[in-house]
């Protein structure tokens, strides 16, 4: 009598069998595809080799990614859509659960349209990116490193007291303190830039072209299992953001505006 009991103990222990291999299943085919795609989206070989401005701020880097693509605006019209990037800024056009909070911005921001060298576009209220090239409706280039974020995170503390790290917990989205841990285990001593290049082509387009350049420490094994995961990450979010870039810029183009309408309000966070 007593395995009658024991039944739906058995049960439940193959449905989730069942269900953690179906689910595994999953994860599996979406990696193997996101990663198929990781390397073709946006991919034209002759960007990928040649040389772009900012490149040798990382001179010796693990990792470079180089994607690009066709939006029908002119440089004009793009360039303002990148100056006004950051969190508590314009956003970042991209998934804006995981690394703002509220929405990226449909419209040209009047406040945050003048950058210049050594001006924070920031990730977090913690800190950020530091502007190392800004050449308009030509050339973007933002750098971070280890030490970096250090100094940044040293410097609010020093300023507002040990509140400064709540404070950077409390306004940090969640897709942003996930990719922190990631990048504490998976790169503890690292420089990065981020470059991104506006191209005029035939016919009033421009050519976007986005490029990584990651340098890190000798790879161990924390390295080797997550920057495979770090880097379909940035894929993923880069991937949001060209486009997201593209479909403003084309629709206030389309709609007969060189520049989109001015808005002073900042991007709530």
């Amino acid at each position: 009598m007593f395995w009658l009991l024991r039944l739906p103990f058995k049960l439940i222990l193959r449905l989730k069998i069942i269900a953690f291999s179906v689910v595994s299943g999953m994860a599996l085919a979406f990696y193997l595809q996101l990663r198929e795609e990781q390397k073709s989206w946006g991919v034209v070989p002759s960007d990928r080799k040649r040389e772009l401005v900012g490149d040798d701020l990382v001179a010796d880097p693990t990792m470079v990614e180089t994607r690009s693509l066709i939006m029908e605006a002119p440089p004009a019209a793009v360039w303002p859509w990148l100056v006004q990037m950051g969190y508590g800024r314009a956003g970042w056009y991209s998934y804006d659960r995981l690394d703002v909070k509220g929405s990226s911005a449909d419209a040209i921001l009047d406040d945050f349209q003048e950058l210049a060298v050594g001006d924070i576009v920031p990730t977090s209220a913690g800190g950020g990116f530091v502007v190392k090239v800004v050449e308009p409706e030509r050339a973007l280039v933002l750098y971070l490193d280890n030490e970096l974020v250090r100094s940044q995170v040293e410097a609010a503390v020093a300023s507002k007291g040990g509140a400064a790290l709540d404070d950077i917990d409390e306004g940090m989205p969640a897709g942003l303190q996930f990719a922190g841990a990631m990048g504490d285990f998976t790169m503890p001593e690292f420089k990065a830039t981020w470059a991104l290049s506006l191209e005029p082509e035939a016919g009033g387009r421009t050519r976007l072209i986005e490029r990584y350049r990651v340098w890190t420490a000798e790879a161990g094994m924390p390295q080797k299992l997550g920057l495979p995961m770090m880097g379909m990450g940035v894929f993923a979010m880069t991937r949001k953001h060209m486009l997201g870039v593209k479909e403003r810029a084309e629709a206030h183009v389309s709609n007969g505006a060189s520049a989109a309408k001015v808005e002073e309000a900042p991007l709530e966070v």
